[in-house]
C-alpha cells in the first residue's frame, strides 16, 4: 500500500487506499505548516504545546483530504458517472472541513467553492494529461554534467597567453 498511487485504480474503487494516499500528503503538508507556525509565530513551551500546535494543522489537513477522497469516490459510486461534478463535491466537502476548522461560515463557503473549482481543474488536468509538477532533475550535477562548461561567455583565445606577457605586446602593436 505504500507504493500505491491515487490513480492506480479507477474512481470509486479502493477508497481506503486512496484515503491513505491523500492523508499521507496532507500529513506532510500539515507538518510543514505546523513546524513553520511553531518556529516562526506561536513558539509553544514544552513538548505538549508543540505537539498540540502541530496537531492543530495536521488534523484538519487530514480531515480535508479524507473528506475530499471519500466524497468524490462515493459520489462516483452513487451517480455512476466519472466526471468533474464528483471532484467538485469533494472539493466542497474539503472546504467545509476548512470552514469548520476556522469556525467561520464566511471563510468556509468561499473555501468550499475555491477548493471545488481547484478539484475541477485537477480532474481536467488528469483527463487531458497535464503535468502540474514537472520532473526537473537537470539542475543536479553528475559525473557527465560536471565536465560541461556552463559559463555565459567562452574565453577569448588570444588572451590565453597572459602569463607569458605576450598580451601586452599584442596590445601595444
Amino acid at each position: 500500500m505504500l507504493n500505491y498511487k491515487y490513480y492506480d485504480t479507477p474512481e470509486g474503487q479502493d477508497i481506503f487506499k486512496k484515503v491513505f494516499v491523500t492523508s499521507k500528503y496532507a500529513t506532510m503538508s500539515g507538518l510543514g505548516l505546523g513546524v513553520f507556525d511553531v518556529l516562526m509565530f506561536s513558539h509553544p513551551k514544552g513538548l505538549a504545546g508543540t505537539v498540540g500546535r502541530l496537531a492543530y494543522y495536521v488534523g484538519p489537513a487530514v480531515g480535508m483530504a479524507a473528506a475530499f477522497t471519500v466524497t468524490a469516490n462515493v459520489a462516483q459510486n452513487i451517480r455512476g458517472k466519472n466526471d468533474k461534478i464528483n471532484y467538485f463535491l469533494g472539493g466542497v466537502a474539503a472546504g467545509s472541513v476548512f470552514g469548520a476548522w476556522q469556525r467561520s461560515i464566511t471563510i468556509g463557503v468561499p473555501a468550499a467553492v475555491l477548493l471545488g473549482v481547484a478539484a475541477i481543474i485537477k480532474k481536467t488536468g488528469v483527463e487531458e494529461g497535464w503535468t502540474f509538477f514537472p520532473d526537473n532533475r537537470t539542475a543536479h550535477q553528475n559525473a557527465i554534467s560536471a565536465k560541461n562548461d556552463f559559463t555565459m561567455a567562452k574565453d577569448v583565445l588570444e588572451y590565453k597567453t597572459w602569463s607569458t606577457g605576450e598580451h601586452v605586446q599584442n596590445l601595444l602593436v
